[in-house]
């Protein structure tokens, strides 16, 4: 009777899973609606309580995306995620190779903290006011001071700067361009469509590809940790802010400048002369679109206290998500408020809401009372750097809920047995190498989030490897790992992600052409991070055997220095 049960539970359990997976491929409900179908199933299902369920929703992993979603806000809405662009394309300068480079590095730092959808909204409209000046042939005025260009004003101008902006009338034409041989017209307008296309595409995959460097720069990685701890609840805090940092940024950085290349290659060619900008036309156009950066730059003022004081408390968060708990050397987490273990009680939710609560708290101005405007004897205070309009207006509540469904998920996975039952059926892997197993999970995981949200992908998925990797006694995070960075390789069709989105309705794109580039960048993404997850991560996160964390479920033991557990060396 109690097998029969068990049977039934397991049964149930993959059904939630299954119709759960349905809804969130085909859009047919609201991504966040479908994830509370745990709440509803699960309890009239007999696989767990209702209280136990709801507990998920607002997991660790949750506080930490909120917190970080806090910060993200406060940069965004006193634009200075604008100004860090604006000053490193200034820096590196508008030749065509290094512009492409320029955009890419900008657009991936700037998604590693804030969200990859916003980042893509700010940089190709940007991106396209500079390019209408390289494509055009500027004389006289046009040259020296750049003219507006009304991609900007997509851009919604923070109040604060209001007073800063300067005198935005159009700078006249001194002539007419020479004409120009239609053949040779043709063919430039060839190159400038090429160049268009290369230039919005970098920017839009950038965006993913910066997104997978931090542990809050794209929603999957979050999953990751949140089922991580979910699953292994002893696994010592293994996956935090500095872990994955270490792990992924050279895995971003090499993916990058290998990116560059390829879009480069596809859409410039390996002209050097015109790659580099060189000729007395080349250098013309240049010049007027450096001046558009410039004149945007100049636009926004000197840095006002709201600025400093969010640059301030962002560069402090990040400090102190790194020297909490980093691994090689104590942090102040194990420091000052350790439990009696000597582990660290504050996590990097912790960091993160103490940086978003403070935003509440420091005003946006140099603390002072003035006068209320019409209002005479009335005396005001200076907003606060962050207010609850900004975030209910502006916060993805639907991806809390979303991350909160997936860890139901898990734990429901768990505790009904699916877990077991699913690890016992991929037993015949284990005469597999991991890293043949590692190469082929990349690839499906990257084609399957082609066509499904990459957080969804994720919350099915890592459960099931959770289980295999027990059943086959492989370190779990050889294949977590691996697979949750794969999920962000979504570049071959405009609706795999929302920064794709963004990149096509601009124009000057087809389908066909993002599926061309997408099609190698995938397959040079999946090398990467069988690279990395077969190189550096082998000794950061200790994969050479099967942890002791790890075997709390499993039907038998897996010894940490068998032969056929261990992943290969470096």
């Amino acid at each position: 009777m109690g097998n029969r049960l068990c049977a039934l539970q397991e049964a149930y359990c993959a059904y939630t899973i299954i119709l759960m997976a349905l809804l969130w491929c085909t859009e047919a409900l609201p991504l966040a609606i479908t994830a509370f179908l745990p709440i509803v199933m699960f309890p009239m299902m007999g696989i767990m309580g209702a209280s136990v369920v709801s507990t998920e929703y607002l997991k660790d992993s949750n506080i930490l995306f909120i917190g970080g979603m806090l910060v993200a806000l406060a940069v965004e809405h006193w634009n200075l995620h604008k100004r860090i662009a604006l000053r490193v394309l200034l820096t590196i300068g508008v030749r065509p190779s290094l512009l492409i480079l320029g955009f890419m590095v900008v657009t991936a730092f700037l998604s590693m903290w804030i969200s990859n959808t916003a980042t893509t909204a700010m940089m190709v409209p940007i991106a396209h006011a500079v390019l209408n000046q390289l494509h055009e042939t500027p004389t006289g005025t046009d040259a020296e001071e750049g003219r507006n260009n009304p991609a900007f004003e997509l851009q919604e101008p923070s109040p604060q700067k209001e007073e800063t902006k300067l005198d935005e009338k159009d700078n006249k034409q001194d002539g007419p361009a020479p004409p120009v041989p239609s053949e040779s017209r043709a063919q430039r307008n060839e190159e400038q469509l090429r160049f268009t296309q290369g230039m919005s595409l970098c920017v839009c995959y950038s965006a993913s590809i910066g997104g997978i460097a931090t542990l809050t720069g794209t929603t999957t990685n979050l999953v990751l940790q949140g089922q991580v701890n979910s699953i292994f609840p002893q696994n010592g805090n293994v996956v935090n802010f500095a872990s994955w940092f270490f792990f992924a940024f050279p895995t971003m950085v090499i993916l990058l400048l290998l990116s560059w290349v390829w879009l480069q290659f596809l859409f410039l060619g390996f002209d050097f002369r015109k790659n580099c900008g060189l000729g007395d036309q080349m250098r013309k156009q240049q010049r007027a679109a450096f001046e558009v950066i410039r004149r945007e730059h100049k636009l926004l003022g000197p840095m006002t206290f709201a600025e400093k004081a969010v640059t301030i408390l962002f560069v402090l968060l990040v400090v102190l998500w790194f020297t909490r708990e980093p691994g090689f050397f104590t942090g102040w987490g194990s420091l000052a408020f350790s439990d009696e273990n000597g582990k660290s009680m504050p996590s990097d939710g912790t960091v993160a809401i103490l940086i978003g609560v403070i935003l509440f708290i420091v005003p946006s101005k140099i603390p002072g009372l003035t006068q209320e405007p019409g209002k005479p004897g009335k005396l005001k205070a200076p907003p606060a750097l962050l207010n609850w309009k900004i975030v209910k207006e502006k916060m993805p509540w639907n991806i809390v809920l979303l991350l909160g469904g997936g860890f139901a998920l898990a734990k429901g996975s768990e505790e009904s047995g699916l877990s077991k039952w699913l690890g016992d059926k991929l037993t015949p892997l284990e005469s597999v190498p991991p890293p043949a197993i590692a190469l082929i999970l990349c690839l499906l995981i990257a084609t399957f989030t082609e066509c499904t949200s990459n957080v969804a992908t994720t919350t099915i998925f890592l459960p099931i490897l959770a289980s295999m990797s027990q059943a086959i006694c492989i370190h779990p995070l050889y294949v977590m790992l691996p697979c949750t960075l794969s999920s962000s390789l979504a570049f071959m069709l405009p609706v795999a992600t929302p920064p794709n989105a963004i990149a096509f309705s601009f124009g000057g794109l087809k389908v066909t052409d993002m599926a061309r580039a997408g099609f190698m960048l995938n397959i040079i993404g999946v090398l990467v991070i069988t690279l990395a997850i077969n190189t550096w991560s082998i000794p950061m996160f200790d994969l050479h055997g099967f942890p002791s964390w790890a075997q709390s479920n499993t039907t038998g033991f897996c010894g940490v220095s068998q032969a056929n557990v261990t992943t290969p060396s470096p």
